[in-house]
């Protein structure tokens, strides 16, 4: 598959096609907890993932199959056996459903367009490193395609698992996306789920991650687990500074669609703070 990670599509025992990620893939092995991790919160807070798991691929399938090797520094290793991240194939096998682009006019009809602010704020949570990855599903009866959120393995910063916050990293790169954005009720219901998400869920998610995928400490897992639950709180922080970044990206931001919003969602007060030294 296309990607810096090298990834396999591979039939797995459940009948499903899964796009798997190996741990000795040329990135970090960390990407593979990452993509379990972040895929799973986001699926937490209703926006749209494939599903993913944990595959178990054995080395005597390796040895049998030689397409199952990488390409790292003029080398082809082959892959490592054992537990993998597999994600399932969004579409599945059907021809000419999925796109990974569309063009503007078609893009902006996309079924779920709200969700990229959704998908904004969980990537300014997890400090996704890359810039945000979509695909386009639509069944050949329908006339416009859905968007599903893939590839979160440099949230965290990758395999550096720190947080390096900076407003155009986890954005997708065409800006019509975020044209509807008037306020901050554009990115409910997810940035409140986000915000109030039971930390019990956080630490059943990042329970679920093979030990092996980040070296067997699992100090270091619940050091980021702890700090991901405290930024929760700065999610809307991290959102305005996209907002004033050079991209300008939400054109449509305050008037009427503002002050519905402050009703609806009021801003916090450290948000009212923020806003009343800009004044000043």
């Amino acid at each position: 598959m296309r990607g810096g990670a090298q990834s396999h599509l591979m039939l797995a025992s459940d009948g499903r096609l899964y796009v798997v990620k190996f741990q000795n893939n040329p990135q970090h092995i960390r990407v593979l907890a990452n993509e379990l991790l972040a895929t799973r919160l986001a699926a937490a807070v209703g926006l749209t993932v494939p599903h993913v798991d944990v595959v178990e691929v054995t080395g005597w399938l390796i040895r049998n199959t030689p397409e199952l090797h990488l390409e790292m520094r003029g080398e082809s290793p082959q892959c490592r056996p054992g537990l993998q991240f597999g994600s399932q194939l969004v579409g599945g096998l059907m021809p000419g459903q999925v796109v990974d682009y569309l063009p503007e006019e078609m893009l902006l009809e996309t079924r779920n367009l709200g969700e990229f602010a959704g998908i904004l704020a969980l990537d300014k949570w997890t400090c996704n490193a890359n810039g945000r990855q979509a695909v386009f599903q639509k069944t050949r009866r329908e006339r416009r395609y859905r968007a599903t959120f893939i590839d979160q393995g440099y949230c965290f910063h990758a395999g550096d698992w720190i947080f390096e916050d900076s407003p155009l990293r986890g954005v997708y790169p065409q800006n019509s996306v975020y044209r509807r954005v008037a306020g901050w009720r554009s990115f409910e219901p997810w940035l409140t789920r986000i915000e109030t998400l039971d930390p019990a869920i956080v630490w059943e998610i990042a329970g679920a991650v093979p030990p092996e995928w980040y070296g067997g400490d699992l100090a270091v897992m619940e050091d980021l687990v702890e700090r991901l639950l405290a930024r929760r709180s700065r999610v809307r922080e991290l959102i305005v500074q996209f907002r004033e970044s050079s991209r300008q990206p939400f054109p449509n931001w305050g008037g009427e669609a503002e002050e519905e919003t402050k009703k609806s969602f009021p801003e916090p007060e450290w948000m009212q703070d923020i806003e009343k030294g800009r004044m000043m």
